[in-house]
């Protein structure tokens, strides 16, 4: 057998990982413009504001790493 990855398997990886990364960059964006709706910056902005932080940056790290 070959030890290579299929390249559909390291293809989808990477959409996946801009997928996540647009979701992350546009969730994070209209919580931060919708603030005061949240009643300022605590409670539920602050969890939604790290979550989508938290979703860029493991789209990222999907979009860098090589697939083995």
């Amino acid at each position: 057998m070959s030890n290579q990855t299929p390249i559909g398997l390291t293809i989808m990886e990477k959409l996946i990982g801009l997928l996540m990364i647009a979701v992350g960059a546009i969730t994070f964006y209209v919580t931060y413009t919708n603030i005061a709706s949240f009643g300022g910056l605590g409670g539920n902005a602050t969890l939604f504001l790290a979550a989508d932080i938290a979703l860029t940056v493991l789209g990222i790290f999907l979009l860098i790493a090589k697939t083995e």
